[in-house]
């Protein structure tokens, strides 16, 4: 079977999680827009077009649970899609240069994007709320990756680097505490959620 209805280069391409359709990105070479298409895994039918992005589509991945898509475009932004009908659901705004990938996190609570401007993201995947900014690269960030757990973020560069975070609060907590010179002030212990024991 061959997929064809994309017009330019398909960049991507993710089975949904019960395999039943297929979800491409492609990338416009002379009208910079992009979209993703979702199609039948079976027969290979057409079934929808995403379109929203202002410049071409570099990935397109499913939710755990196969009811959203995410996309990541050349325009800065990931987008958030209801799967059975294309509608957009959420734009996601904050990377200061083309986003290469997206993903979910297992629970699929979280999206994780990468990007040109030598970031990660995290952000809440039901509001679009950015959660958390990961840095640390020199280098452009091409991809980034839940461990199957959850509690680990892997991160891919230009410049060879791969870069592992921690997700898991406990540890963070652990981290924090032998870095800390000082007590932190209550106003800081409720901002982060410290107990006191």
């Amino acid at each position: 079977m061959t997929l064809t209805g994309h017009r330019n280069q398909v960049i991507s391409a993710s089975y949904s999680p019960d395999g039943q359709r297929i979800v491409t990105a492609s990338e416009a070479k002379t009208a910079r827009v992009g979209i993703a298409k979702v199609w039948d895994a079976i027969t290979g039918t057409e079934l929808l077009t995403l379109t929203g992005h202002d410049d071409g589509v570099k990935s397109a991945v499913y939710s755990p649970d196969g009811q959203r898509i995410v996309t990541a475009s050349r325009d800065k932004t990931a987008k958030v899609w209801e799967a059975n009908t294309g509608t957009e659901l959420l734009t996601l705004t904050g990377h200061n240069g083309l986003v290469f990938s997206a993903a979910y996190s297992p629970d699929g609570g979280r999206i994780l994007t990468a990007s040109f401007d030598k970031t990660a993201k995290v952000w809440n995947a039901n509001t679009g709320q950015e959660l958390m900014t990961l840095t640390g690269h020199d280098g452009i960030v091409w991809s980034a990756a839940y461990s199957p757990d959850g509690y680990r973020i892997a991160t891919a560069s230009k410049r060879g680097i791969v870069q592992i975070y921690t997700t898991d609060m406990d540890e963070l907590l652990e981290i924090t505490k032998s870095r800390v010179t000082r007590q932190l002030t209550a106003e800081e212990k409720e901002k982060y959620g410290v107990l006191d024991w």
